[in-house]
This record gives C-alpha cells, sequence and structure tokens, in this order.
C-alpha cells in the first residue's frame, strides 16, 4: 500500500501541534506521552471538531475546511496574524495558483532600480523571493562580498563561515530568515487544486526554490531543523549589528520594498551616530579599493 502523500495543511498542523505544550492549553502534560506538543485528538477537542476529521485534514483527505475551523484550529495551535494568514491560505488552492502565476514572471531588475541603486549612498541591492542578490551597489559588496550579484543569501548565511562572524547573533539570523523565506515562497504547486497529495516542502512548483531547499536541508542541520519547524515570518525590515573586518560593529537599520516582484533592500544608520561615521569610513575604503584595483578586474 505504502505511504500516503503528503500534504502541505497536513505537514503545517503537524508542525505546529509539535510545538503547543498541554500545559500552555491547559491540559495535563501526563507521564506517558510519545510525541512531543498536543495529541491530535486534543487539537480536535479544543478545535471543537471531531478527531475522525481533524485525522482527514492532516492526511489531506479533506482539502475545504470553513474558515470557522480555521480559525479554531489557529487559536489552538497560537498562531500569530501571519502564520494564521498563511494557514488560511495552504486551505484554498486555488487562489494560490492565481498568486503562483503572478510570481512566475521573469525576475528582472528594471533599469530605473540600477539606476537607484546607483545614487543611493547606503547599502543596496536587489533580491529575488528565492533571495538570490540580482543586483547591488558598491557600498553593498563593501559592507559585503557575499551580497554580489549572482549569490544568495540563505547559502551564505548557512554554508559560509564568514556569516557566523559577521552576525552579532547568528541564531536569531538565521531564524529569521528561514521564517521569512518560507513566507516569500508560499505559493503551493498548482496540483494540489487536482488532489495529487501536495508537496511537502511546498517548493516543487519551482525548481529554483526546491533546489535550494535540498542543498541546504542535507548541508545544514540548522537549516533542516528550523525548516522543519514551518516558521512564518512577515517579510520586514529591522534592525541588526553586524561585525565588520574592517570598520568594527555596525547597527544597521533595514528596510524591504516591493518592487514588481523583486525586493530591493535597504541598509542604514542612525543619522549622526557612530555607525553613520563608520559608513562612510567603510564608503570612503570601498572607493579607494575600487580605484587601486588593476584594470579588468
Amino acid at each position: 500500500m505504502g505511504t500516503e502523500p503528503t500534504n502541505q495543511l497536513g505537514q503545517y498542523l503537524r508542525a505546529r501541534r509539535a510545538l503547543v505544550t498541554p500545559e500552555q492549553s491547559g491540559l495535563p502534560a501526563g507521564s506517558r506521552r510519545r510525541v512531543p506538543g498536543l495529541r491530535r485528538e486534543e487539537v480536535a477537542l479544543l478545535a471543537g471538531v471531531s478527531a475522525d476529521y481533524y485525522l482527514r485534514l492532516e492526511r489531506g483527505r479533506d482539502r475545504n475546511p470553513s474558515a470557522q475551523v480555521l480559525q479554531a484550529l489557529a487559536r489552538v495551535l497560537h498562531l500569530d496574524d501571519v502564520e494564521t494568514q498563511y494557514l488560511h491560505d495552504l486551505a484554498r488552492p486555488a487562489s494560490r495558483a492565481r498568486t503562483a502565476a503572478r510570481h512566475r514572471r521573469a525576475e528582472r531588475v528594471p533599469a530605473r532600480l540600477h539606476d537607484l541603486l546607483a545614487a543611493v549612498g547606503v547599502p543596496a541591492f536587489v533580491e529575488s523571493r528565492a533571495f538570490d542578490v540580482l543586483a547591488s551597489n558598491p557600498l553593498a559588496l563593501a559592507l559585503s562580498p557575499r551580497l554580489a550579484p549572482g549569490g544568495n543569501r540563505l547559502r551564505s548565511l548557512f554554508l559560509d563561515p564568514a556569516e557566523r562572524d559577521f552576525h552579532r547573533d547568528w541564531e536569531a539570523a538565521t531564524a529569521e530568515f528561514v521564517g521569512a523565506f518560507r513566507q516569500s515562497i508560499a505559493i503551493p504547486a498548482t496540483g494540489l487544486a487536482d488532489g495529487d497529495g501536495g508537496d511537502p516542502h511546498g517548493v516543487a512548483h519551482d525548481s529554483r526554490v526546491a533546489e535550494l531547499v535540498g542543498e541546504l536541508s542535507l548541508a545544514s542541520g540548522r537549516f533542516r531543523a528550523l525548516w522543519d519547524r514551518h516558521d512564518v515570518r512577515r517579510l520586514r525590515g529591522g534592525t541588526t549589528l553586524v561585525d565588520h573586518p574592517v570598520v568594527g560593529e555596525l547597527k544597521l537599520h533595514r528596510d524591504k520594498f516591493p518592487v514588481e516582484g523583486l525586493l530591493l533592500v535597504l541598509y542604514y544608520p542612525d543619522a549622526g551616530g557612530d555607525s553613520a561615521e563608520k559608513l562612510q569610513l567603510l564608503a570612503s575604503w570601498a572607493a579607494t579599493t575600487t580605484e587601486d584595483a588593476p584594470p579588468g578586474t
């Protein structure tokens, strides 16, 4: 008979219930629990659905749960707004197929973005939804050579030892990147609407993403553990501390702006602060390095 095909909604439900403790749900922990987190029947009880119905959801036998059921599951699994929306999207393959068509357009950097990268006085680059770097300005390269076009930010983060030294809190950075990555590529294969059982990673529709997830899952235990959690985080900016080999510690704000299916990413310091001065020094160093480089390099 073989094993039953996996499905994205079921995988997400299993991953999230494994993270909720009985104590968080007001249930006795007991001493003979064989699974981390909540049992299926406990989730069903707390959500007000039958255990058989919940089992069908996890096994992909019911692909049309109502909004009320999804909201109840989100409450039981302690999902935030972003995770709740992700849960609803997983249960609506038809609408996600339309979104997939929009995202499958060629990832080409418009000429005006190249002009913008050249004009701004802060590290800036353009990335795809798979976190491939498509274009960057000289100051971004001075901040990190791993921001060169053709690189991938996830691959660098997990596989390049220099990234561990670069990020002041590498553990937090990896968790944030993987959650944002899953949100960015959260568009399952259109075949889900045809009842084919789905794709266990949610990436079969995009060979580039599938290749990247497969590579990182094999090469990095840290990535594999984070990927299996199914965390979802909003694509947004923030503040990060990095250790630069030339100018030392930099505190930089990060903002991301969507442009035609791509993301424009800017790193900038507080005006007048120590990091602003260091960034100016970095810009001068980068300009000097470029001027001193042999022709054709």
